[in-house]
């Protein structure tokens, strides 16, 4: 729980950091990767996380300038991650000048439920660490070297127990 717009703020910046080197790590052929035929791919899923860090906060009548996110998946993986970059930081920006520390506590219908502020604030974060935990998982099945999220990758975990040799 956030008890104040600083508590988010230190979070989000944690958490986008993370999303970040996710998304950094995709390339665009990787983009094509589905779980199942007709599911969800790589690039979907990370365009998916993009708008939702627009499309949550909106909800609550948080409103900032961002590209157009309407549009289907970018074939770039530069440009999902660029566009995630933007929408990140003006998501920051305009919470820390649009929500004080009270109004974490406003009580908003979002998505057909009573929820306050600080409960969507929370749940975007949530939503963004699943859907990393399903692009981790679409990275390794492309053939891509996974970023750590909560710790070492595979890869880096290797890399320094190498160095210890």
């Amino acid at each position: 729980m956030f008890t104040t717009v600083n508590d988010f703020l230190q979070e989000w910046k944690q958490e986008a950091a993370t999303t970040q080197k996710v998304l950094d790590a995709l390339t665009d052929d990787s983009l094509k990767q589905e779980v199942t035929p007709d599911l969800y791919s790589i690039g979907s899923v990370a365009w998916h996380v993009t708008g939702a860090a627009y499309y949550f906060p909106a909800q609550l009548g948080i409103t900032f300038e961002v590209p157009d996110l309407r549009k289907d998946a970018p074939t770039s993986a530069a440009e999902i991650s660029e566009t995630y970059k933007t929408v990140s930081q003006g998501l920051e920006k305009a919470v820390s000048e649009q929500v004080s520390d009270e109004k974490m506590n406003e009580v908003k219908n979002v998505f057909g439920m009573e929820m306050s502020v600080q409960a969507v604030l929370r749940l975007l974060i949530q939503h963004q660490a699943h859907h990393r935990g399903q692009l981790t998982t679409l990275m390794r099945q492309a053939g891509l070297k996974v970023p750590g999220v909560y710790g070492p990758s595979k890869e880096e975990w290797e890399a320094m127990n190498a160095q210890k040799s």
